[in-house]
């Protein structure tokens, strides 16, 4: 963004700067937060992108005393004779109109989310490529971030591969089962995963109050028949739900519902956690679906009459997910890695026959998304930059 001021000058009492720019438009900006945010060593540590300043020295009624500009920068003379200069790029950046805290924000959290149903074609890239190379990395993850999964085939048959994309974005997300686990028929399972059974949709780990944000599946040893994998887009069926019943939508956006994990893997453990089913931000966006069957708990936390609306909400919603229209079936073969969000996407798994050997075998671990986005945001500059 290159921009030159034509024009700045104090207005309301010296308790605002106003900013005519070359392209026609003008911003404003607040004293308080000009002071708040001054770029000088003594305010500012450069070295670790850090506010020094504490909040107890503002004064939260500071007005401008003396203002200075060229085209490229602003200065400031506060009251206390504290000296400050902001680049004309850098206020342009972060003027306080709604269009351009809309696109600043846009940049930070890249929000773009496209939503798919049975149609979809799953992104598919290679796994070496994506250790090696950052466009490919790039694209790996801003695919995540935008479609809610990707897969990436030619890893290795063996256990140790989806550590090596944990080192690529950062490192992994240390649970109960460990920095990574294996997804097989065992005896005395502690986890429906470890059996042959179907697994109906879900998202992994509700029983945290802060869920994985996203979980990477390495299929390892896959059987010949059944153990097949399925995923829907959880907000687009959450749109979808509230489309067609409002209510049942309004019933699972507010009603929290207990879940529990207790066992013994990693170490042991006893979780308790409350969710809504489906999670809203303040804008009424969905932004993370929260919901395993197997270990929502047999503890309800509602007066009695609402249970019944309850049950009949959920399963409307779980039946709009098992719906042709929505769901996406494939099979992992030996060397695939599945990554995916798991606060949007639900995945599910067809039962597949016990034998006298493992039969099937994946290695799984999760990431949290603010490592992720870390990692999206670094690789997005170094793309840009042509490094």
């Amino acid at each position: 963004m290159h921009c030159a001021i034509l024009k700045a000058e104090p207005v309301d009492g010296a308790h605002l700067l106003q900013i005519l720019w070359q392209d026609g438009t003008e911003s404003f900006y607040p004293a308080v937060w000009l002071r708040d945010n001054c770029q000088c060593s003594d305010c500012y540590l450069d070295s670790a992108k850090a506010r020094k300043l504490l909040l107890e020295a503002l004064d939260v009624n500071i007005s401008i005393k003396e203002l200075l500009f060229d085209r490229k920068k602003v200065y400031i003379t506060w009251p206390s004779e504290h000296y400050s200069e902001f680049e004309a790029n850098w206020l342009k950046k972060r003027c306080f109109s709604q269009q351009a805290r809309a696109r600043f924000q846009g940049e930070l959290f890249l929000p773009e989310c496209q939503y798919w149903g049975s149609e979809f074609q799953l992104p598919t890239l290679n796994f070496e490529d994506v250790l090696k190379d950052d466009e490919h990395a790039y694209k790996w993850l801003s695919s995540l971030k935008k479609v809610g999964i990707v897969r990436l085939t030619g890893a290795a048959e063996k256990q140790g591969e989806v550590t090596k994309l944990g080192k690529r974005i950062g490192f992994l997300y240390l649970t109960f089962y460990g920095h990574t686990w294996q997804v097989q028929d065992k005896i005395d399972a502690n986890n429906v995963a470890y059996t042959t059974g179907k697994l109906s949709f879900h998202t992994d780990y509700p029983a945290l109050h802060h869920p994985p944000g996203v979980q990477l599946l390495h299929c390892i040893k896959q059987t010949v028949t059944g153990g097949d994998s399925e995923i829907v887009d959880g907000f687009n069926v959450c749109q979808k739900l509230k489309e067609k019943n409002p209510q049942a939508f309004q019933i699972l956006t507010s009603t929290f519902v207990d879940f529990t994990d207790i066992g013994v893997d990693y170490c042991d453990f006893s979780v308790q956690s409350k969710h809504k089913i489906i999670e809203l931000d303040d804008k009424g966006q969905v932004i993370r679906i929260n919901f395993n069957n197997a270990t929502r708990d047999t503890v309800f936390d509602v007066p009695i009459e609402k249970v019944q609306p309850f049950y009949a909400a959920l399963k409307e919603f779980v039946d709009l997910m098992n719906s042709k229209e929505y769901k996406y079936t494939f099979k992992m073969n030996p060397g695939d890695v599945i990554t995916f969000d798991n606060w949007r996407l639900l995945h599910g798994r067809r039962s597949y026959e016990a034998g006298t050997e493992i039969s099937r075998h994946l290695e799984g671990a999760y990431a949290d998304w603010d490592v992720v986005m870390s990692r999206l945001r670094i690789l997005r500059q170094k793309v840009k930059n042509g490094n």
